[in-house]
């Protein structure tokens, strides 16, 4: 299993390459980030965090866990207007976490595990998670959604807990 890439290592702040086919290769990969995922624990998981350049993300925001959703090249098309508040932290940055406000709810289009374009709504949690895990796909941190000042706080308490 890969390690998890720690900040500040250049390749979180690429984007992933979109995924052109659901192959076994893929496959392969989303069931690693899922081990990963599951060993942390965590509620998702970018292949970016892994080093894998590729558009793919899982999220399992379930309580009884063995729910993953796999998807590659997913993009939001609605958020809603109601925002939540959530602390979310990041394997990539250990030993610290942020309170982050997102929609709500999402829209997300994405490709499957079978290979076909699916659109799903996600809420609470599962909508943090995804939208997080999207972020990481583009090449942003979760801090970066932070003031400048608050921001800049979180990186000095890493680095002292690192």
């Amino acid at each position: 299993m890969r390690a998890v890439l720690r900040w500040p290592d250049a390749r979180l702040r690429m984007a992933a390459a979109p995924v052109a086919a659901i192959t076994d290769e893929i496959r392969a990969i989303w069931a690693e980030m899922i081990a990963v995922m599951e060993a942390m624990p965590g509620v998702g998981l970018a292949a970016t965090q892994l080093g894998e350049m590729r558009a793919l993300a899982v999220v399992d925001a379930s309580e009884a866990r063995g729910q993953a959703v796999r998807m590659a090249n997913p993009e939001i098309l609605h958020a809603s207007a109601q925002l939540r508040a959530h602390e979310e932290a990041s394997p990539c940055l250990p030993g610290v976490a942020a309170v982050i406000t997102r929609p709500r709810a999402v829209t997300v289009r994405f490709v499957n595990a079978e290979g076909a374009v699916e659109e799903r709504d996600f809420v609470g949690l599962w909508a943090t998670s995804v939208q997080h895990q999207i972020d990481h796909l583009r090449g942003r941190m979760y801090f970066d959604r932070l003031s400048r000042v608050k921001r800049d706080m979180l990186l000095r308490r890493a680095r002292k807990a690192g």
